[in-house]
Parts: C-alpha cells; sequence; structure tokens
C-alpha cells in the first residue's frame, strides 16, 4: 500500500445492469471512472459473486474491493464515490435494495470517524435497526465491516494484514471469526 498517502479501502458491488452493462462490467467502469475524478485504484481484488443481502431482495452481486491512492479527506472522497455512483444510476431510494453501483468507504487508514465513540454506537447497532436508519454523517471504519463476508473476502485479496483501529484484528482474523458457510457462499468469477 502506498506510504505517501493515505492508503483507502472501497468495497464495490452491483446487482442490477445499467444499460446494456451488466454488473461485472459496472465496476470494471466505476474503476476508470474514479481514477478520472483523482482516485486510482494502486490494488484491486478478484471480482466475486456473492448472495443478495438481505436474502431474497434481488439477483446476486457481483462484489470486490479496491485501495485508492489518494490525498484527500474522507468527506471529499465519500463525495466523490457517491457522484460516481451516480454516473451509474444508483438511486438511494430503499436501504438494502438492489443496486445498480454500491461504492462504500471501508477505512482510511487508521482513522476512526467522527470519534470511537460514536462509532461504537453505529456498531453496536441492533440488526433490526440497521435496516431502519442510516448515520447522517460518516463512520469510518465502515461499522458493518467486520460482519460481512462479501466485504471481508475481496478485501483479504488486497489488504489482508490492514489491522482495524478500534477492534484490533485484522482483515484475515475477522474472516476467520465468520461462519464458514457465509464464507464458502462468495465464489471468484
Amino acid at each position: 500500500m502506498p506510504n505517501d498517502r493515505t492508503f483507502t479501502l472501497i468495497a464495490l458491488g452491483s446487482n442490477l445492469p445499467v444499460d446494456d452493462l451488466t454488473p461485472e462490467q459496472v465496476l470494471e467502469q466505476a474503476l476508470a471512472a474514479l481514477a478520472v475524478l483523482g482516485l486510482p485504484a494502486v490494488q484491486t481484488s478478484r471480482f466475486y459473486q456473492t448472495p443478495c443481502f438481505p436474502a431474497g431482495a434481488g439477483p446476486d452481486y457481483v462484489n470486490a474491493a479496491a485501495c485508492l491512492q489518494t490525498a484527500l479527506p474522507a468527506p471529499d472522497v465519500l463525495a466523490r464515490l457517491h457522484a460516481v455512483e451516480a454516473q451509474f444510476g444508483r438511486a438511494r431510494t430503499t436501504r438494502w435494495a438492489g443496486r445498480t453501483l454500491d461504492l462504500d468507504l471501508i477505512a482510511m487508514g487508521d482513522a476512526v470517524l467522527p470519534d470511537a465513540i460514536l462509532w461504537q454506537h453505529w456498531a453496536d447497532l441492533a440488526p433490526d435497526q440497521q435496516s431502519q436508519i442510516a448515520p447522517t454523517q460518516l463512520i469510518l471504519p465502515h461499522p458493518r465491516l467486520q460482519d460481512r463476508a462479501f466485504v471481508l473476502v475481496p478485501l483479504a485479496d488486497i489488504a489482508p494484514e490492514w489491522c482495524h483501529p478500534v477492534r484490533g484484528q485484522t482483515v484475515r482474523q475477522m474472516l476467520k471469526a465468520l461462519p464458514q458457510s457465509e464464507i464458502d457462499s462468495i465464489r471468484p468469477i
């Protein structure tokens, strides 16, 4: 990972086509669009087919992860991720619904935003509340990354030793803590 800039981990996902583009092609073009906006990927995981979350909410996803090189602050990175999502027709209408493109800011180095107390609040949120409410401010690292094999499996391709600044676990350790059935449901394309 780059030493001169903050490494930035993102998760990418798509389960709906855009025009003639398949979800896999959407992810490829989204990475190119990020580079145009000054967020070039220095590493990209393999692409994976993953079951839709929550189960039954739509077609399977194509997921990946990337490490971007940037000196931008987190809010600017998030704004550029949202701009690329919009280029691919992303509409934020229903939480956890199918989407043409989902770009999640997972982590920026060892930053904990906005602070450890609010991070913990969102990390401890009960599953039924997670589907009903979303934070109004940027929370880093992503408060659900340790629970999601569809994020951790691709991250393990590019940053297996990245250490969560609050939990003190590496990507590899967080992935190992998940049920094997969840890990096995994610297949390289």
